[in-house]
């Protein structure tokens, strides 16, 4: 009974060193496996610092792309001529408005232009009026067109409208403003061809149905001109521009 229990005493014991010695192998091989997998993984984030590093040199090729504002701005021209989109300028707020005043200017990246020697350069100054953008007069600026307000009207009707400067005007403050302009729109009726009308068909109430007035040209039609008086009134009111088309607009 001793001897059974003795075997089984070593069987347990061998049993025991054998597994032990399995998971000592078993560590091993994990951290051999680890070890293994963290040289690729070491190498992988060499590769992402690599790139990393590189990332201002991409950013450099993209900065080579060519501005939107470039396709404005003529190469080799006189820097002076420059439209405003293509130069920085230093802004003197302390100039007096109305009078002449100067600011130093540079261009910006990828323009190219030139001064009155042909030499190619940066920084240059701009003669411009002392004034901001929304100062300027009505055909420095373009607007944006309402088709929807009156223009026959008292008082007379305004609308808001964009206005964006012209390129070649230098002027402070935004570029693009917005402004309320009289109703200022024409819906293609002509001058000249009412008042033709009105001379010679005016009896029958033609320069009136031109205009789109239905019920002033039936009146006209039927009353014979208004036994010529009303041709003569509209004669002189289409004549001066008091009289103007229905819908409000204005003659071309």
């Amino acid at each position: 009974g001793k001897m059974a229990a003795m075997r089984s005493v070593r069987r347990f014991c061998g049993v025991a060193l054998f597994l032990s010695q399995l998971y000592v192998l078993s560590g091993r091989a994990g951290s051999l496996m680890t070890t293994k997998h963290s040289q690729p993984q070491s190498t992988f984030a060499k590769s992402l610092t690599s790139t990393s590093t590189n990332t201002p040199y991409f950013k450099a090729s993209e900065s080579t792309e060519i501005p939107p504002y470039v396709t404005k701005c003529p190469s080799n021209g006189l820097c002076s001529r420059l439209p405003p989109d293509c130069m920085t300028c230093n802004t003197n707020y302390s100039c007096i408005y109305g009078k002449p005043a100067t600011f130093d200017c540079k261009v910006k990246p990828h323009v190219h232009c030139v001064d009155v020697n042909n030499h190619e350069q940066e920084n240059f100054t701009i003669n411009m009026t002392c004034q901001f953008c929304w100062q300027l007069p009505t055909a420095d600026y373009v607007c944006t067109n309402s088709t929807n307000c009156m223009t026959v009207s008292c008082p007379r009707q305004r609308y808001n409208a964009t206005c964006t400067v012209r390129d070649h005007i230098h002027c402070l403050g935004n570029r693009v403003f917005p402004k309320m302009l009289y109703c200022n729109w024409t819906g293609g009726y002509k001058w000249s061809t009412a008042l033709a009308l009105s001379i010679t068909l005016g009896g029958f109430g033609a320069d009136r149905f031109y205009l789109g007035q239905w019920r002033e040209g039936l009146g006209k039609l039927f009353s014979f001109g208004g036994l010529g008086i009303w041709t003569l009134i509209d004669v002189l009111l289409i004549g001066v521009g008091y009289v103007g088309p229905a819908d409000g607009s204005l003659y071309i």
